[in-house]
């Protein structure tokens, strides 16, 4: 985004998402920053001044009235839908702050077709999510989850296999967005080799770029970030999964759909050198009674990579910087435009 003239006014604001999850994201710090730049339409403190979704909906009167002269709208996880009629109750919206990550449950086509700009913080996001994944990566590479799970049912210490190690392993990340080259990234400490697939980004230095088919046969772990669209959905099917290694490891912490469920549990029963470590199913969370927890070569975490407690106010951090930019005249730095939202998860 360019640069606009800088404004010496205040902007009309209003915090817009799930009360129960808004201190976790907005705190006072980020919360006392806009107020220095905003004219708030309620104070946040208070619970009913934070507007969510439901209560939009519930008050639709009293919602017109209120945001009727807000610029900008900062909002997160349990926000309003930004479709015609919540257009129509703001008028003068010359900005929204969307301290989440993906935007497609909000961003509708009469939203694009106004024009109005949008941040997200998809990118801080990444953050918690690609240190969890090297973590996950590091502890498959000893096959950390299989002595664990071994231990348990044995009761005992148990030897399981013969763990690659993290001294010349491969690696596999499929998709390159943000978090997997954050995860290539932090991969450079370990003396690993880091291979990718992504029809469309370039690998970064020290990584190379390979086909989908070489990236499943040849790694050790294969982590998987591609987002979830028409074409992506049940991507990683049974041909990929039964040409893993022996005793390679898959791991998920983008969406769920993107694997073929039913081809992976198949594929485990089959094969149980293999493993899996899934931090998001399809459904979510998966049914009761799934073969997802009683296999004895997956692990199923609830979706723990993305922001936790505290890791929140980093969202909050970053669409509050974002503000600031824009109310100094300077370009967004996280500011989407269509063709990054159609590639968002």
């Amino acid at each position: 985004m360019g640069t606009r003239p800088r404004e010496t006014r205040m902007f009309a604001a209003a915090f817009a998402m799930d009360p129960a999850r808004f201190a976790d994201v907005y705190g006072p710090e980020a919360r006392a920053r806009v107020a220095a730049q905003a004219e708030l339409v309620a104070d946040p403190a208070d619970r009913a001044g934070v507007w969510s979704a439901e209560r939009l909906a519930a008050e639709p009167d009293t919602a017109a009235s209120a945001l009727h002269d807000v610029e900008v709208l900062l909002t997160g996880w349990g926000g309003p839908v930004l479709d015609a009629r919540m257009l129509d109750r703001l008028p003068r919206l010359r900005l929204v702050l969307y301290a989440a990550g993906s935007v497609r449950r909000i961003a509708t086509e009469e939203f694009w077709a106004a024009g109005i700009p949008i941040v997200s913080a998809a990118h801080a996001n990444a953050l918690p999510v690609a240190e969890f994944t090297v973590a996950q990566i590091v502890y498959a590479l000893k096959d950390g989850w299989r002595h664990v799970l071994a231990a348990r049912a044995a009761r005992a210490p148990v030897r399981v296999g013969r763990a690659p190690g993290a001294y010349g392993s491969v690696v596999g990340v499929l998709s390159l967005g943000a978090t997997g080259r954050l995860v290539c990234e932090r991969l450079r400490g370990y003396d690993v080799q880091v291979l990718a697939h992504d029809p469309y980004a370039e690998a970064p230095p020290g990584v190379r770029s390979v086909g989908l088919d070489e990236l499943f046969a040849t790694a050790d772990v294969v982590s998987v970030h591609a987002p979830l669209t028409a074409e992506t959905r049940g991507l990683v099917g049974h041909r990929l999964l039964a040409s893993m290694k022996p005793g390679a490891t898959l791991l998920n912490t983008s969406r769920g759909a993107v694997l073929d469920e039913p081809a992976l549990l198949d594929v485990l029963a089959r094969r149980p050198d293999l493993f899996a470590v899934l931090d998001v199913t399809d459904p979510e969370p998966p049914i009761p009674g799934s073969p997802l927890f009683t296999l004895p070569n997956v692990v199923v975490t609830p979706h723990l990579a993305g922001s936790q407690a505290l890791e929140r106010r980093r969202l909050g951090d970053l669409v509050v910087s974002e503000f600031e930019r824009w109310t100094a005249g300077e370009p967004l730095h996280w500011a989407l435009d269509r063709s990054a939202y159609e590639r968002m998860a």
